[in-house]
């Protein structure tokens, strides 16, 4: 079960894992290098870097700049995204999309 919140603009939910903190990381770490051919055809990355266990991010989608951060815990992987107000209406398929995505990790 997932946990999904919308705060002040800041889309937030976790979704659990099943590995350790390290297993997750690693599986995170390779998902976004093997997705990143297919996300720079959509995107722009802006930011990606890694502070211990979490991921801080940006991107531009359509002109829109999206940031936030991914952190992994030792039960969960913790999402946090800023969202402009004109994609404030697609937040649960974002957030549905976004935790398939992790669970197939």
């Amino acid at each position: 079960m997932h946990e999904y919140v919308v705060r002040y603009g800041l889309m937030h939910f976790q979704v659990p894992h099943k590995t350790s903190k390290l297993e997750a990381l690693q599986k995170v770490k390779q998902a976004l290098n093997d997705a990143r051919p297919q996300m720079e055809a959509h995107a722009t990355i802006k930011e990606e870097r890694w502070e211990g266990e979490t991921l801080h991010f940006a991107a531009s989608v359509q002109g829109t700049t999206i940031t936030g951060t991914l952190q992994v815990t030792d039960a969960d992987f913790l999402i946090d995204a800023q969202l402009p107000l004109l994609w404030r209406m697609f937040e649960g398929r974002i957030e549905k999309m976004i935790v398939e995505q992790v669970q197939q990790l």
